[in-house]
Formats: C-alpha cells, structure tokens, sequence
C-alpha cells in the first residue's frame, strides 16, 4: 500500500507545482497587461497562449464589465484547488501509508 500512498503524494506534488506555474503566469500577463505590451513579442504571445485556455472560459461565465476580473476568479479557482484538492490528496496519501 506504501506505493500507492506514494503515488498519491507524487501526484499531489505535480498538481502543486503546476497550479503554481498557471498562478504565476496569470499573475506576470495581468501586470503587463497595464503597460499595453507589443503583442508580437514572443513572451507576450507565449503567456497569452498559456494562460487563454484558462482565462476566456472564466470571461464567457462572467457577465461583461469596463475591467476584466478574470484573473482574479483564476486566482481564487487556484487557492481553492491547493486548498482543498491538493492538501485531499496529501492526506489521503498518509492514512494509505
């Protein structure tokens, strides 16, 4: 049962760090996007790519504003997930072990 528990951790790991990653990518595009960024810029295309997938399904629930508040959904969506899907899968991996 140990492998299995450690699996469970593992997995609980990754899903960390990728919802760290996705924080701060959202984070770096809604800085820039107040110094209105050249959009041929292969950074600016590389976290408009990266982050959209997550951002506009956020913007279609949302009803339309003068501010996009998307981010902040996002940000909220991903606390939640690493507070609660997260922190489920570390301690379900102890009571295995």
């Amino acid at each position: 049962m140990f492998v299995l528990g450690n699996f469970i951790r593992a997995l609980a790991g990754v899903i960390n760090v990728v919802l760290s990653i996705y924080y701060w990518l959202i984070l770096i595009r809604a800085l820039i996007s107040w110094v209105n960024p050249d959009p041929y810029n292969t950074i600016v295309q590389l976290l408009y790519r990266a982050t959209e997938p997550v951002l506009e399904p956020i913007r279609r629930i949302l009803p339309p504003m003068g501010i996009d508040i998307s981010p902040i959904v996002a940000f909220l969506v991903i606390i939640f997930f690493k507070a609660f899907i997260v922190q489920s899968l570390y301690d379900l991996s102890y009571q295995i072990q």
